[in-house]
């Protein structure tokens, strides 16, 4: 499932628990993402799915849920 594996990246990028990371979960205000932060979880999650986020599709992702749908639609 997409969510497991984006839930096991952002928890290693941001030094937190899988259950405390949710679909609706905002990366910067829920999780504490920093602009770095963001770049370095896009960065992650291009490896992990072998595709490249494009600069305004980074840009429209705030919440968990933004990036679950992004790989889904994909």
């Amino acid at each position: 499932m997409v969510f497991e594996k984006v839930k096991k990246i952002i928890a290693k990028e941001l030094n937190l628990k899988e259950e405390d990371i949710q679909l609706e979960s905002r990366l910067a205000e829920d999780l504490g993402a920093d602009s770095l932060d963001a770049v370095e979880l896009i960065m992650a999650i291009e490896e992990e799915f072998d595709l490249q986020v494009s600069d305004e599709a980074a840009q429209n992702i705030r919440k968990v849920g933004d990036i679950v749908q992004f790989l889904e639609n994909n």
